[in-house]
């Protein structure tokens, strides 16, 4: 083992650069999964976040730095036993139909999950007799879920778990990842829905150019966005709008005008001043997706 101290934990990145010819895809970036926790890892594309994810995967090696996955290298059979995938593409044979590609995977373990507990977890009733290659994208993704928990993982990799899911089968798939979490599966969430990393994550980290540019709770990273949503139907311009004091964006959607201000109030006071017709007022504080926004351009 080089110098580099590893402290104890189910995945761990610890001062790992990683290059591709001219580019720098990771730039000494330390990351550790917690048990019984879920880290989304946020960033805009080229961020690093699918290089981050291949090396704790052992799929490929740090140029400098380690990678450790359950306290080995990655790469490692006993380390990958303990861990479960979903990547955003997989290639399963489109012929074999769902249970048995469950029981393919399940055999690989020494203590699976039941088949009624994946069934039931992954959302797959009714289509374990199909074949796989006549599925919907949407349902090959939950069996993709299912084939990554069927071996009760200490690790899970989650990369865009439910895209292609409509609003039931996404609500299912959430339950069933806080249920891991709750029995101490360590889990780490790449995702490009920021309400699903709002949602699930106990903390949040977001990459830019191979760096951390923020890290903590999900209320921490939203807090850094000091600003708040009006949104109201109103004949007020975002150009006049612009120039109130607090006001840090304005714009029209169709017969609605939205405004991001800190504070709040005297913008409102002003709205319903100069405006006594004004309808269908809403106000919201700054979301993940907000503070997303405002961290990346920062950074960049």
């Amino acid at each position: 083992m080089s110098s580099i101290e590893m402290t104890a934990s189910p995945a761990r990145l610890a001062a790992v650069h990683k290059r591709y010819g001219a580019q720098l895809a990771l730039d000494g970036l330390d990351l550790a999964l917690e048990p019984g926790r879920v880290l989304a890892l946020l960033g805009p594309n080229g961020a690093g976040k699918s290089t981050a994810v291949s090396l704790l995967l052992g799929l490929q090696q740090p140029d400098a730095g380690q990678a450790r996955l359950c306290g080995r290298p990655p790469d490692q059979l006993a380390a990958r036993r303990a861990v479960g995938v979903m990547l955003q593409q997989a290639a399963l044979p489109d012929t074999l139909c769902v249970g048995e590609l469950l029981a393919q995977v399940r055999g690989y373990y020494a203590a699976p999950l039941s088949v009624a507990d994946c069934v039931g977890m992954a959302g797959l009733d009714g289509l374990l007799r199909r074949r796989y290659g006549q599925l919907s994208g949407g349902q090959q993704r939950r069996v993709q879920f299912a084939l990554a928990i069927c071996g009760r993982p200490q690790v899970l990799f989650l990369d865009e778990p439910t895209t292609g899911l409509d609003i039931e089968a996404r609500q299912q798939l959430w339950a069933a990842i806080r249920t891991l979490a709750a029995a101490g599966c360590a889990v780490l969430l790449t995702t490009h829905y920021l309400e699903e990393a709002e949602a699930l994550a106990d903390e949040v980290v977001v990459l830019q150019a191979g760096r951390i540019v923020a890290q903590g709770s999900v209320a921490q990273i939203r807090a850094r966005v000091l600003q708040r949503c009006i949104r109201a139907q109103t004949n007020i311009s975002p150009e006049a709008v612009l120039h109130w004091p607090g006001v840090r964006a304005a714009r029209r959607d169709g017969a609605v005008l939205e405004i991001h201000a800190e504070p709040a109030e005297a913008v409102v006071a002003r709205l319903l001043r100069d405006d006594p017709q004004l309808r269908d007022l809403e106000i919201h504080r700054a979301g993940l997706a907000d503070a997303f926004l405002a961290i990346t351009r920062e950074a960049a």
